[in-house]
């Protein structure tokens, strides 16, 4: 009788186990699928410390207007 518990508990505890797992691997999915990566190689498409610009940053900056003085 004493083996019989001790193998539900055994099987219970590896139930639980399992479950804690899969929570923590899909948590950890969904926190990845709410990242989104910027471009596959950035050191290929622009020089390392030359990052992305925002819109207004490139407004305001007087070479990427357009317009010539």
């Amino acid at each position: 009788m004493e083996t019989l518990i001790t193998l539900a508990a055994g099987a219970l505890l590896i139930a639980l186990g399992m479950r804690l797992i899969h929570r923590l691997d899909a948590q950890h999915d969904a926190r990845i699928a709410v990242y989104h990566f910027s471009d596959l190689f950035p050191a290929i498409s622009r020089p390392p410390g030359h990052g992305h610009h925002s819109s207004t940053e490139q407004a305001s900056s007087p070479g990427l207007t357009g317009i010539r003085p």
